[in-house]
């Protein structure tokens, strides 16, 4: 398959819930958000915007954390967070210089770099890989070579999901030819409830908890045994950027780590700091909220409260040659040109 067009709009998502889960009713969010207030006092050192890739949603509480407990003060530039608008591409942004840091998939940056965009991760967000292929509990679809002969829905052929279903594929043995592949929008949780497919490529933090919540019993199933040939949710930003802002670089990422240690320590206030940031939040969203901020830094795999932002060298290099073998990229990427650990020190 050829690798989507990154400039495209970013509302496949992937990572992150869709509109709806995310504000936990339907229409409750305008199609673009206002930049936030600037957390730090203006540097004439450098400017920090930080680019989250759609619509506020609890899945970002760390960096709202961080604005409320004032943890971006010690960078040496203006911090500001900035949400994509409905339309907008996921790198434009980052690329145009209106974003210096974005929060998106390893997987999309190595894409990207394939097609000649400056973007390197320089720390991690999650480290779990959060797309599984999910059946109900009374699916006789038990393991990944279950799907030969049977239908799975996507939201398409492109975005993270789609990754995931190609490593799935690979696991089982299994060619796009032997499974049936349905393109279901992002409707995977009523075509699995209606039986319309016979399984899903969805997210731990988005379509599991939908089901959960409806009273289904999901069964997720990992797309590859212990470490995923993929690299999720990342902190990025440009190299010419990280280049000519070492330290501010270094600070952001520090900053984020204590944001994410803040948010697992006390995830209620978490929430509470999100439903300020939300357009159309009520009490009702909470319980949803709740559940996906327990998702989200279970994904996030901390250590005694501890969280560790170095990205794993192995993990994308075993992307790198993953995408390159699959097809997946439109030209070779090295590893040590799409990441660096140099600011996680």
């Amino acid at each position: 398959m050829k690798n989507r067009n990154l400039s495209r709009p970013t509302l496949h998502r992937r990572t992150f819930l869709t509109a709806a889960l995310a504000l936990g009713v339907a229409g409750c969010a305008p199609s673009t958000a206002p930049s936030t207030t600037p957390s730090a006092a203006p540097s004439p050192a450098a400017r920090a915007t930080i680019g989250l890739s759609y619509i506020p949603n609890v899945q970002f509480a760390p960096f709202y954390v961080a604005e409320a407990q004032s943890l971006f003060a010690g960078v040496d530039a203006t911090v500001s967070l900035r949400h994509h608008g409905a339309t907008e591409g996921l790198f434009n942004a980052l690329t145009s210089g209106a974003e210096d840091f974005l929060v998106a998939a390893g997987s999309e940056a190595m894409q990207a770099r394939a097609e000649g965009v400056d973007v390197v991760a320089v720390g991690a967000y999650y480290k779990a890989f959060p797309v599984n292929v999910i059946t109900l509990g009374s699916s006789p679809i038990r393991d990944l070579t279950d799907l030969k002969g049977r239908s799975l829905g996507v939201p398409g052929r492109f975005g993270e999901s789609w990754l995931g279903v190609q490593v799935a594929l690979a696991t089982a043995g299994l060619s796009e030819k032997e499974v049936e592949i349905v393109e279901v929008g992002y409707t995977q949780v009523a075509a699995l409830t209606t039986k319309k497919v016979d399984a899903v490529a969805g997210f731990r933090t988005n379509e599991v908890v939908q089901l959960q919540a409806s009273g289904a019993e999901p069964r997720a199933l990992p797309v590859a045994p212990g470490t995923v040939p993929l690299v999720s949710t990342c902190l990025l930003t440009s190299s010419a950027y990280a280049t000519a802002n070492p330290e501010v670089v270094r600070q952001v990422v520090a900053a984020t780590a204590k944001a994410i240690e803040a948010t697992a320590a006390d995830q209620k206030a978490a929430v509470d700091v999100s439903a300020t940031q939300i357009p159309g939040w009520t009490a009702s969203a909470r319980p949803n909220a709740e559940a996906v901020l327990a998702a989200t830094v279970e994904l996030m795999d901390l250590a005694d409260g501890r969280f560790q932002p170095a990205l794993d060298a192995d993990q994308w290099q075993a992307m790198a040659s993953f995408l390159e073998r699959s097809k997946l990229i439109g030209k070779p990427v090295a590893a040590s040109d799409a990441f660096s650990n140099a600011y996680t020190m």
